[in-house]
């Protein structure tokens, strides 16, 4: 099934941003939940064998996102979005960071603005993903960190879920 969805994942150095394009075999409906609610967001984020912790989110403009991604061994790698922009079941935009625990931002890394778009087309849902950065430097450093392999096994993870809600 995954065959024929598309999946374009670009660097544009011209600009600072990556920009991921991905068809999901579900409505519209099932994919905003899936990436704006905690539950369904444990579910699939992160790329296997992590999995997602949710902490706190605060699906709102101004509301946070504050979680980690925990390894088969127990460590917690943490991460948090500020949702700057929403418009419910069209688009979210969000301030994505490292931090710690308690949300306090690992400034070691760049934060990323994501634009998240969602539309409608036929029976699959198109997300169109534009991540700014402040410079090429801060894209090279999150690529080499396995970013665009494990956002792409992550997917992966959504696909399956879809596949099995429609099996039942």
């Amino acid at each position: 099934m995954r065959n024929n969805l598309l999946f374009d994942f670009n660097v544009n150095k011209s600009n600072n941003t990556i920009e991921v394009k991905r068809t999901f075999a579900a409505d519209l409906s099932s994919v905003w939940q899936a990436w704006t609610n905690p539950e369904l967001l444990d579910q699939w984020w992160a790329p296997k064998p992590y999995k997602t912790e949710t902490k706190s989110m605060n699906f709102t403009n101004g509301g946070t996102w504050l979680y980690s991604m925990v390894s088969p061994e127990g460590a917690r790698h943490w991460c948090k979005a500020d949702y700057t922009a929403i418009t419910p079941l069209e688009s979210y935009n969000a301030l994505d960071a490292f931090c710690d625990e308690t949300g306090n931002i690992d400034t070691s890394f760049a934060r990323s603005l994501w634009n998240n778009t969602f539309k409608a087309i036929g029976d699959t849902t198109l997300v169109e993903i534009v991540i700014q950065y402040d410079s090429l430097e801060n894209i090279e450093k999150i690529i080499a960190l396995g970013f665009k392999e494990g956002f792409t096994m992550a997917m992966g993870n959504l696909d399956e879920i879809f596949a099995q809600s429609k099996s039942q």
